[in-house]
């Protein structure tokens, strides 16, 4: 291409670089659909870990500040 050619030698480069990256990736795998993720299952977690009782109760540490 003309525009290519009108680039410095160092871009020029990049591009062909660049198009041998995206010729690779052609020959290891065909184009594949992105997979739709499945929505989340609401509880999935449940049980994995515990809140303790005192939770909502100021800390010591900031008993002065109160």
């Amino acid at each position: 291409m003309v525009e290519i050619k009108q680039l410095p030698e160092y871009l020029q480069e990049e591009v062909k670089d660049f198009v041998h990256f995206l010729s690779s990736k052609l020959t290891k795998e065909p184009f594949k659909k992105p997979t739709i993720q499945k929505g989340r299952k609401a509880g999935f977690l449940k049980g994995t870990f515990n809140m303790p009782a005192n939770f909502d109760e100021p800390l010591e540490d900031f008993k002065e500040y109160m």
